[in-house]
């Protein structure tokens, strides 16, 4: 049997739990004409989740859309969200067509704008298919959990990363290359990491699209940080996400593992570039990624403000 359907009843609560309070999340209330209020995700942080973030106003977009599916969104964070404060989301509806729509959602906190996303929709079509083909990577069932990882190194975690890192989480991930806030070694290159949802979900194919998106902004940032490690000469590094582009090329499934190929091409400027790639256990790539982030050397607590 599968070492993911065979958790103990306690750790199987847990992570239905936290499954739970994300499709909570995602079931967005409509409170006026293309205006839906979304709640967050309780002991996540100091700062909302950009992944979060990303997902309800894909779930908006997709409530004024009829018989399309998203292919790509297109995105940027403004402003740091705050958990203690639902999130309004604003859909203009930009262009109905045939072949394509496209909607621009907003998502606001105390009437100013925290994050906004361009989606475009789009009919299944007939066509020609070329993929890049799917690195080896050792099978998920080989790698250790992430509690795992965290009862490992957690009295050598930074104290922020102590605070929410044993937590249960709504997605299964492991690490081929640890992460740099799990201790990870500078290292150049590609990384690969499998995830997936800790439990089975409906056939919603628009469902698993945008929890995709959620777990899309898990770990990729990290890739910016890994070739200097979080402590290099320049000093402690304060990152952010600055933008976040998501293209679906063909249908998957979020409770079916996925394997994230990422790398950093490169850095400048306190930003550097992210991407990723993402392929079924069968070598399907479903889906492709790219984010910006902030990767700003700090020396002073001023330095942090964005």
């Amino acid at each position: 049997m599968d070492e993911h359907r065979s958790m103990t009843p306690d750790e199987s609560l847990t992570t239905r739990e936290q499954l739970d309070e994300l499709l909570r999340c995602l079931d967005l209330e409509a409170i006026d004409l293309d205006i839906f209020r979304g709640q967050n995700e309780r002991q996540r942080g100091p700062r909302l989740f950009g992944g979060q973030v990303a997902a309800q106003a894909l779930v908006a977009a997709g409530r004024t859309v009829e018989g399309q599916a998203p292919h790509s969104l297109h995105a940027y964070f403004l402003r740091p969200g705050d958990p203690s404060t639902p999130v309004i989301y604003r859909v203009d509806r930009i262009r109905d067509g045939r072949s394509f729509s496209t909607r621009h959602v907003v998502a606001i906190q105390r009437g100013k704008a925290i994050f906004n996303v361009s989606v475009s929709f789009h009919h299944e079509e007939k066509g020609y298919e070329h993929q890049l083909e799917m690195p080896e990577a050792p099978p998920p069932e080989s790698l250790p959990t992430w509690t795992e990882m965290v009862t490992t190194v957690l009295d050598r975690l930074p104290a922020d990363v102590r605070s929410w890192a044993p937590r249960p989480r709504p997605i299964d991930m492991r690490f081929v290359h640890p992460p740099t806030f799990f201790g990870g070694e500078p290292r150049r290159g590609t990384c690969f990491v499998w995830m997936r949802v800790t439990h089975p979900l409906p056939d919603d194919p628009f469902l698993h699209q945008c929890l995709l998106t959620y777990a899309s902004d898990i770990s990729l940032l990290d890739n910016i940080v890994k070739p200097h490690g979080r402590n290099g000469p320049l000093g402690p590094l304060m990152t952010a996400s600055l933008d976040h582009a998501l293209w679906f090329h063909r249908p998957l499934r979020v409770d079916d593992w996925l394997l994230y190929v990422q790398d950093s091409p490169a850095a400048r400027s306190a930003r550097g570039l992210a991407r990723g790639t993402l392929y079924t256990r069968g070598g399907d790539l479903v889906a492709s990624v790219a984010q910006e982030g902030l990767m700003r050397p700090v020396t002073r607590d001023e330095d942090r403000s964005q």
